[in-house]
């Protein structure tokens, strides 16, 4: 049986653009975005760092940043092929992250963010896998970079940094061209040829490569297309219209403070809102004060949050009621579940805030289902939006037919990424063709159930994970991959991670070693 959104959910467009890259699609009024007049300041950082971009300077920025990268790298934008411009990113939260991603692909490349908590051997291993020819990095960041980029092969003078606060930075200087180097530089520099894509090329050619464990084993490059990314930023528009219309407001003042590397902060955060013409404040990371101070500062509406910073808000009483927070309206939580009794407790506390679930995968870019104004059920992930169609299937392979009957999650859409990055195995475990048009269908290696709500509408609760994964915090831990760390040390002679419950993270590793018994070292 297949499920669809419910009939009040707006049909998704069915014109995808697909001959330009996201940079254009974003920057340019005539594809449907806010108007760059009516839009507010575009990811306007908190006052720490004391920056601030419309969406023109920012379009400009990127215009001068590809024209200094296409010098200081040879990239031109209609030469080669985007995996000879795979540009590696490993920063903290910066005003122009963005501003970045957009500039590599104005020259026909690949952005690859990887996590800023990532040691050097992950950060060389993505380099590595993902072809990276050059790296950003920030300050803060800059010795694990160094050391991930030497075992990777990329020189220094191919390694950049993006502008982070003072604060954190102590007005450290290093001997590396920063962001603003080369924006001041490539506005010096004549125009470069526009980017041309053939019809269809955009729903082919990779834009993002992110880093995910997919439902099992070790990181694997995600290959995100242009179109990818296009048709999730037009379902949440197309979805969040009657909130829009509801508020009697077109734009809104959101807080970003989810790391831009995590498909989330990227997709949903950076380009979901700002196609919108809403402003985005950026918070280069999360401290519980500085978060509540932004939201009172800047009378925050909409906060986009992961379910640790909502269990940091319940329990610290003292310190969240010395703030106020009367501006929000709304908060948007998604990358784990949010148990119903904390978002009960949530509830209790601010009961005129709109408590929102979403559910979605690096693997459909974002969204897949997110919860509606118009119809909160707490511990649900909400309705399906514009363009998404769900299976639920069992352990034999016999789609659910019933409601409340649980099976593995199946979702369609145009959103449904390319694949894994040279992983035959992985892919055909984990997307089945196109065949109708509408998009790849992708098993998720959750456990779902679809129930009705008192509102009379189809919701779906994810039940259980059948995928290998755990979630720390809203990020993927493989557990294969400290199964691996562990069995190179000399004395373990087998293990084995699970996932155990955690008020604070949502779930921890726990490891279960076997030694190697002390007549093997006699031998």
């Amino acid at each position: 049986m297949v499920f669809t959104p419910p009939s009040w959910v707006p049909e998704a467009p069915s014109n995808l653009p697909d001959d330009i890259p996201i940079s254009q699609f974003m920057l340019n009024e005539k594809y449907g975005r806010k108007s760059f007049k009516s839009s507010l300041a575009i990811l306007s950082p908190a006052e720490i760092s004391g920056k601030s971009y419309t969406v023109s300077e920012q379009a400009q920025r990127v215009a001068h940043l590809a024209r200094a990268l296409s010098k200081e790298l040879g990239w031109e934008p209609n030469t080669g092929t985007e995996w000879d411009k795979v540009m590696g990113i490993f920063s903290l939260n910066t005003i122009d992250f963005m501003t970045l991603a957009y500039a590599v692909h104005e020259l026909g490349g690949i952005a690859s963010p990887a996590n800023a908590q990532y040691s050097a051997a992950e950060l060389e291993f993505q380099l590595k896998s993902s072809g990276s020819k050059a790296l950003f990095t920030c300050i803060p960041l800059l010795e694990t970079a160094l050391q991930a980029a030497k075992g990777a092969g990329i020189p220094n003078d191919r390694i950049f940094i993006l502008d982070v606060p003072k604060e954190i930075t102590g007005g450290k200087k290093v001997p590396f061209k920063t962001a603003d180097d080369l924006i001041a530089a490539g506005g010096k520099l004549p125009k470069l040829e526009p980017l041309k894509m053939q019809k269809g090329q955009a729903a082919t050619q990779t834009a993002y490569l992110c880093y995910s464990s997919g439902t099992s084993g070790l990181p694997k490059g995600v290959m995100i297309s242009h179109q990818n990314v296009i048709s999730n930023i037009l379902q949440l528009k197309s979805y969040e219209k009657d909130i829009r219309d509801k508020w009697e407001t077109d734009t809104e003042l959101g807080l970003g403070l989810l790391p831009l590397s995590h498909i989330y902060g990227l997709v949903v955060i950076a380009q979901g809102t700002t196609y919108r013409g809403d402003e985005i404040i950026i918070l280069p990371k999360f401290e519980l004060n500085s978060f509540l101070n932004s939201i009172q500062q800047y009378k925050i509406q909409t906060l986009y949050v992961v379910p640790p910073i909502i269990i940091q808000m319940v329990n610290n009483h003292s310190l969240r009621s010395k703030y106020d927070l009367s501006s929000v309206r709304s908060l948007f939580t998604g990358a784990a579940p949010l148990g119903t009794e904390t978002a009960e407790d949530l509830h209790k506390i601010y009961p005129k805030w709109a408590i929102r679930q979403g559910y979605g995968l690096t693997e459909t870019s974002t969204v897949v289902c997110v919860s509606s104004v118009k119809d909160i059920w707490l511990g649900s992930c909400g309705s399906l939006i514009p363009g998404v169609r769900a299976k639920l299937v069992n352990p034999e392979g016999v789609e659910v037919t019933a409601l409340n009957e649980p099976g593995e999650l199946v979702v369609q859409s145009k959103s449904v990424v390319l694949g894994y990055l040279n992983n035959d195995k992985a892919n055909e475990e984990t997307f089945i063709a196109d065949t109708d048009g509408n998009g790849r269908w992708m098993r998720t290696g959750d456990e779902a159930e679809i129930r009705i709500s008192p509102s009379g509408n189809e919701h779906i609760f994810i039940v259980d994970r059948i995928k290998e994964l755990i979630k720390v915090k809203g990020l993927q831990v493989a557990p294969a991959e400290l199964e691996a760390h562990l069995l190179a040390h000399p004395s373990v002679a087998d293990c084995a991670v699970i996932p155990i419950p955690d008020d604070a993270a949502g779930e921890v590793p726990k490891a279960y070693v076997v030694k190697i018994s002390v007549s093997r070292y006699r031998r």
